[in-house]
């Protein structure tokens, strides 16, 4: 089993290679990629060091089994032609194929038989804001179609890369010394302040990031269930966190809701309505996190609740590796 991950040097690359590590992923050799400005640098996996290969239109990808991929929409876009070419899987963490009909976008605890239908030998990752919708959604989805759903999300400054944490934590220092924020990254001063605005406004006067909640959600669960999103960048370095309103076709009990949830893949319940989960806490773990489950007082079919997870891992790297790992496990390379 040989595995590349391309873009290694970014947030997403580097939480590749932990996730790679700790779940004991099994390859035998794994293939570092890079830009012009990354080649040559080293990267220790497993106790041995790696050296980053630059990205090139050439035959590197040749024996490769599966490549993992987060450079961005512009270089999967340019790059996915040689890094299929030879019979890689590109497991793709950019926006560049999400909505593509012929690449499965996939979250393994609700849609991983899609990865059996790959024409193009791609798989996309979801945004990030998605994957942890979905993973909530579906055991509540088991229990009565869900109708329509309402999100406020409250997305870290991990959300942006690496850069965009660097960025809060000098506004931070700035700001203690009483100097004035630098601004580059995001679109208003992140540090003391809250923006409403992930990515870029389109024409319905939504976000990028709210229309991809809308879409994505619908191709990965197959559903005709429509998201209405409104997604909001707050000054936390790691874990994005998400309040839904959701309306189901029956009444549901709290009970039955808490239950499904409880036992559902890849999510841990605050089954105590007076605690719950939050950003300090979580960073780094697996699991989706979930807490505050009650009944929607405007509606006798709705639910509400809140969720916590990690961007990086579950909303990136963790989910891409898991889709690798059920690829490997059900014999689909």
């Amino acid at each position: 089993m040989k595995v590349a991950i391309v873009g290694v040097s970014g947030a997403v690359g580097q939480e590749f290679l932990r996730v790679l590590d700790e779940r004991n992923f099994p390859l035998d050799e794994l293939v570092l990629f890079g830009s012009g400005r990354s080649a040559g640098k080293e990267y220790t996996f497993k106790g041995k060091k790696l050296v980053v290969k630059e990205l090139k239109h050439n035959d590197d990808f040749k024996g490769i089994d599966i490549a993992l991929t987060s450079a961005g929409a512009s270089t999967s876009k340019e790059y996915a032609e040689t890094i299929t070419k030879f019979g890689t899987i590109m497991i793709d963490n950019s926006s560049a194929f999400r909505m593509d009909n012929d690449v499965p976008l996939v979250v393994p605890e609700v849609n991983p038989d899609d990865v059996k239908n790959r024409p193009r030998n791609i798989i996309a990752n979801p945004n990030c804001t998605t994957i942890q919708l979905v993973v909530c959604l579906q055991p509540i989805e088991k229990l009565s179609h869900i109708k329509k759903v309402h999100v406020a999300t409250y997305q870290a400054a991990s959300g942006a890369g690496a850069q965009g944490m660097v960025e809060l934590e000098e506004q931070i220092k700035q700001i203690a010394k009483g100097e004035k924020p630098t601004v580059s990254k995001f679109a208003h001063q992140l540090a003391m302040n809250i923006i409403p605005q992930v990515d870029v406004f389109t024409d319905n006067d939504y976000t990028k990031e709210e229309m991809k909640m809308f879409y994505e959600t619908k191709k990965i669960m197959h559903t005709n269930a429509d998201v209405s999103a409104t997604c909001v960048r707050i000054p936390v370095l790691r874990n994005h966190s998400e309040a839904v309103w959701l309306e189901t076709e029956k009444e549901l009990s709290v009970e039955e809701v808490k239950a499904a949830l409880k036992n559902a893949p890849g999510i841990t319940l605050y089954e105590d309505g007076k605690t719950y989960p939050m950003p300090l806490f979580s960073a780094g773990e697996d699991d989706v996190f979930v807490g505050r489950v009650r009944k929607d007082l405007t509606n006798a079919n709705g639910i509400t609740f809140w969720c916590v997870g990690d961007q990086i891992k579950k909303g990136a790297a963790l989910n891409a590796v898991q889709i690798a790992e059920y690829i490997v496990n059900n014999n689909l390379l």
